[in-house]
């Protein structure tokens, strides 16, 4: 079987270019002992991994030159060597950005097609879920009549925040979001109190005008303006979780920091970054609170699927550039 797969050839500088990458094709791998053969059914495709493409040290290895990338991916299994995996079985891994992957049974996960569409493993019951879940409730300690802002407020971990924030009782959720049609989402689906699009004027005036009474807790996804925004407009004990800062991932040059970080004495706030990877033991908390919301429609989400592994790059610059809608997924 010929298997397809996206390997890094060059280390980008500033925004990533069609030539750093290649669509390389293989014979599809034969699984050994405890491992199986997964036929990839549908690629995640996330802002972390333009981190992964430079040699900076972070907190997780860089791509390797030369060799095939890694991702979140769900498919099924089409040869198993391994106890509890059998073939027709449909598992979660690691090694996305390819057609066929052997995956160590250890790092595969099974999951259910039957109770939820499989692609919500990616994005609404998975990392992005969680991502949310964790840094909202632990990393940001919300707490019931909070006023909270969300950044990126469209995407699938900003979406998922605003909702579970309102879902348990936030005094007012506020969101931003790069158009005019995003924004009507945000409020009129997934009920945001108040939303702006950042690109229509100052995200500071913006933000205050949507939040006269001030913010309690910040998730940030964008960094840059809204970061120094959100510092302006936080109450006393108000908590900023920093979940990634897309705004500043393809700059070539370091960029400048929020310019009135002395408020944060005056109102005794506080900045976290947060890492999901960290946060691994709320999965199943998370699962237990979370899907029955979304089977019921109380949570709502989206996707952005883009068909064909031969796509899997564009579909990766269509999120740095803010084109999706929710989860950004590639379907093989």
């Amino acid at each position: 079987m010929i298997n397809r797969e996206w390997h890094l050839l060059s280390r980008p500088v500033g925004w990533p270019k069609p030539e750093d990458f290649a669509l390389v094709e293989t014979e599809a791998p034969t699984p050994g002992e405890g491992q199986v053969l997964v036929r990839n059914e549908y690629l995640s495709v996330d802002p972390y991994m333009r981190g992964r493409m430079s040699a900076a040290k972070s907190y997780v290895a860089p791509f390797e030159l030369g060799k095939v990338m890694q991702g979140g991916a769900v498919g099924e299994v089409v040869a198993s060597n391994a106890e509890g995996i059998a073939v027709g079985d449909h598992v979660l891994h690691f090694f996305g950005w390819r057609e066929y992957a052997v995956v160590d049974a250890k790092n595969a996960v099974k999951v259910d097609a039957d109770a939820a569409p499989l692609s919500t493993y990616l994005g609404v019951l998975g990392m992005t879920g969680l991502t949310a879940y964790a840094g909202l409730l632990r990393t940001a300690s919300f707490k019931e009549g909070d006023s909270v802002f969300v950044s990126g407020a469209a995407g699938a971990v900003g979406s998922q925040v605003g909702q579970i924030a309102r879902l348990k009782g936030a005094s007012r959720v506020i969101g931003s979001a790069g158009s005019d049609e995003k924004v009507k989402l945000l409020v009129e689906e997934y009920g945001f109190d108040a939303a702006f699009n950042y690109k229509n004027g100052p995200v500071s005036e913006q933000l205050r005008e949507a939040a006269p009474d001030g913010i309690d807790v910040y998730f940030d996804n964008v960094g840059g303006d809204h970061l120094e925004a959100a510092i302006g407009q936080l109450n006393q004990g108000g908590r900023i979780a920093v979940c990634g800062m897309i705004s500043v991932y393809n700059n070539t040059e370091p960029a400048p920091g929020p310019r009135n970080l002395a408020r944060l004495i005056q109102t005794r706030g506080r900045i976290e970054g947060f890492l999901v990877g960290d946060h691994y033991d709320l999965q199943p908390q998370f699962v237990s609170e979370v899907a029955p919301w979304v089977a019921s429609g109380e949570l709502k989400y989206r996707e952005t699927v883009v068909e064909g592994i031969e796509n899997n790059l564009e579909a990766f610059l269509g999120v740095l550039r803010g084109d999706n809608t929710g989860k950004m997924i590639v379907k093989l």
